[in-house]
């Protein structure tokens, strides 16, 4: 079963693509009851792809599990009383559409919150709620370049680069989901819902930390350093004389017994590099320095002789390492479910760990309208009711769903 922290929490969740898929299943993974509600083509990543798993796509197969998925026509009056009876007795709400469309369908804030003034809604979108860029369109990619996060990744000269997985999307959902979770233990004591906006672009600013920090200290931008650190050296990918490998000497005890297991103690009594900050004062002669050592050796030996000195350094993996590590593996980072249509599938479990209770993936990501009956008759409609509304297209039931077509 999944961990049991949220049990009794119900979410409605509307949004799609990444960031609210990402939240919710966040709230999914730690207990709540999340009902996905979908339009009857779908969330439109059910279409991404390939690669596809028997016909399912894996971008959606990779933040959908523990969901159960209605669909309902939101263009219908009859799909939007289904809607009302579900948030009369949700917990949350979880929306990514643009600024305004859920007023617009009748469900923004002020209306939702009239039905159930308990709720805690949260409305994730590219540039918040309110502010001259609030409707612009808001994907991954624009937050990313807005924020100023691609100025300063990738190298410098080189033309921009983006993180190899939409960090602007996941960072917004974390945060809805810890905005969340904080306005729910409020609730216990106040007994009153919240209204939460979360914004891409405010999500990516608030990672630049002690680059912004940096720029406010001295009104300078800061440079893109590809994979160095601006406050500390040696800390990048340094090439050996077969590959490339990670080094990070976090401070002057380190580096004292970084130069002996390198073999380079003439560097020790250089004046240029006696402390970190003379080291990231004279980042490109240490480079030049470290470049001529370790171009005599290979990674793996490298990689060998840093870590029994105690110094953090790696090979760089790619996921087919990752997922053939033995830690990871011991870690039960990966767990293999079966999924009514694409088989075995695997998922990443959350990175974090409870004393008392192992996790277990409860339910793999939902076939299109496969819980529609099921929650329909948790909603109290009768089978002719959920027959009728089938019949005027208010709402789908796949044949995977419990009771059939």
């Amino acid at each position: 079963m999944t961990y049991d922290l949220l049990k009794g929490v119900k979410v409605v969740d509307l949004s799609r693509a990444m960031a609210g898929p990402y939240c919710t299943m966040m709230l999914a993974d730690a207990g709540a009851d999340v009902i996905k509600v979908e339009p009857p083509v779908g969330d439109e990543t059910r279409l991404w792809g390939p690669p596809f798993q028997n016909g399912e796509s894996t971008y959606f197969m990779s933040v959908n599990r523990n969901k159960r998925s209605i669909v309902i026509d939101l263009k219908k009056e009859q799909g939007k009383e289904v809607l009302r009876r579900l948030l009369e007795n949700a917990d949350v709400l979880v929306e990514n559409f643009r600024p305004g469309v859920m007023e617009k369908m009748g469900f923004g804030y002020e209306q939702v919150s009239k039905l159930n003034p308990k709720i805690i809604y949260c409305s994730i979108s590219g540039f918040g709620q309110w502010g001259p860029y609030k409707d612009r369109p808001g994907y991954d990619l624009i937050a990313y370049a807005v924020s100023g996060m691609m100025s300063i990744t990738g190298e410098e000269g080189r033309p921009p680069v983006k993180a190899g997985v939409p960090v602007s999307d996941i960072g917004a959902g974390m945060f809805g989901a810890f905005a969340i979770v904080s306005a729910l233990f409020r609730r216990v004591s106040t007994g009153k819902g919240e209204y939460i906006d979360v914004s891409l672009l405010e999500g990516q600013i608030a990672w630049l930390t002690h680059q912004a920090g940096a720029y406010f200290a001295t009104g300078q931008n800061p440079k893109k350093m590809g994979s160095a650190h601006s406050s500390i050296a040696p800390y990048q990918a340094f090439k050996a004389k077969d590959d490339y490998f990670v080094l990070a000497v976090g401070n002057d005890e380190q580096w004292a017994r970084f130069c002996k297991a390198v073999g380079a103690e003439h560097l020790l009594n250089d004046p240029r590099f006696r402390s970190n900050p003379d080291r990231v004062r004279n980042r490109d002669a240490l480079i030049q320095e470290l470049e001529k050592v370790f171009s005599t050796d290979s990674s793996t030996e490298w990689v060998r002789r840093i870590s029994e000195a105690g110094i953090p350094c790696s090979r760089i993996y790619k996921l087919s390492d990752v997922f053939t590590d033995p830690h990871v593996l011991a870690r039960e980072t990966v767990q293999e479910i079966d999924h009514p249509r694409a088989g075995k599938v695997k998922q990443i479990s959350p990175p974090y760990k409870l004393k008392g209770s192992k996790f277990r993936i409860a339910l793999p990501p939902p076939v299109l309208g496969q819980h529609t009956e099921e929650v329909l008759r948790e909603l109290g409609y009768s089978e002719e009711q959920v027959k009728n509304m089938v019949k005027e297209g208010s709402v789908l039931i796949t044949s995977t769903s419990l009771a059939g077509t």
